[in-house]
């Protein structure tokens, strides 16, 4: 849990409870059933009071945040008081956001500062659960995203990718062109090998280079139709060439590593390197040498 802010960092955020209503199969952080909101709550309000006038982007995350409900609201509240020019990126499920009403509140509490990352696991609702680890989740989740939309919010479009989805990628790219083209853009992701990603893995890990091709495809596709779309946590040596406009660094900075065969690669300063919290890094890490 974060005790100051650092203005150097790319990932200055307040954690607002570790309970979630979704049990994503590869949660890298496995929600807990303690209530700590309160004690968050309070501890996020006394961090609000350092933090630099000047800082560009606050994250606010958990576990998931929409389970504070109201305490949500006066969070928001507070930083946006302190930090009238700070965007605020909310990590969330989204399925809080099916409530039209609750969606106001928040806008109002983080004016005109708001974008919020959510994760679609399928176009598929089935797979989408199965995925979520929770029954319905599929639709509220939708139904948050167009409310969201409806209030002029900023949505990431997160799909982190797994043996259980990235068949369906191509579909993906063709789902949100048709249905979600509010998106600002899509992030597509590579899993950290930690959390229930361990226990689950026989269910859910796949390997960049095992799903290279449909990951390419959807990259492609969605940029061809004019679309906002990312690649996180992929090294540049196992992502396509085509698809290295899209690759960001996207790992946080504390937790970015690199194997030792990476210090002899052209592109370092480039990648976004592997996640140090992974248990065993991807497989096929290869060097760039040439040009």
């Amino acid at each position: 849990m974060r005790e100051a802010f650092d203005p150097h960092s790319n990932d200055n955020a307040l954690f607002v409870t570790s309970r979630c209503n979704n049990r994503c199969l590869m949660c890298c952080q496995p929600p807990q059933a303690d209530p700590d909101a309160e004690h968050l709550f309070a501890h996020n309000v006394r961090l609000l009071q350092s933090a630099p006038p000047d800082l560009p982007v606050l994250g606010i995350t958990g576990g998931e945040p929409t389970l504070l409900g109201e305490r949500l609201v006066a969070l928001l509240e507070e930083a946006h008081r302190r930090l009238p020019h700070t965007a605020f990126h909310l990590l969330s499920n989204g399925r809080a956001f099916s409530d039209a009403a609750f969606v106001r509140r928040v806008c109002r509490a983080a004016g005109d500062n708001l974008f919020v990352g959510i994760p679609l696991h399928s176009d598929y609702a089935g797979d989408h659960d199965l995925i979520a680890g929770c029954r319905g989740a599929y639709e509220e989740t939708l139904t948050g995203l167009y409310n969201l939309a409806d209030a002029g919010v900023e949505i990431e479009l997160r799909v982190v990718v797994n043996r259980l989805n990235y068949a369906r990628l191509p579909r993906m790219a063709d789902f949100i062109f048709k249905y979600l083209p509010f998106v600002g853009w899509t992030a597509l992701m590579a899993m950290e090998r930690t959390g229930l990603s361990v226990p689950n893995e026989a269910q859910v890990w796949a390997e960049p280079r095992q799903y290279a091709p449909q990951l390419r495809q959807a990259v492609l596709s969605l940029a061809g139709w004019g679309m906002g779309v990312a690649v996180y946590n992929v090294p540049l040596c196992l992502l396509p060439r085509d698809c290295w406009p899209y690759a960001k660094q996207s790992i946080s900075d504390w937790k970015t590593a690199f194997a030792p065969r990476c210090e002899a690669c052209r592109t370092q300063a480039q990648c976004c390197g592997l996640f140090s919290t992974s248990i065993r890094p991807f497989e096929g890490i290869t060097p760039i040498l040439e040009p």
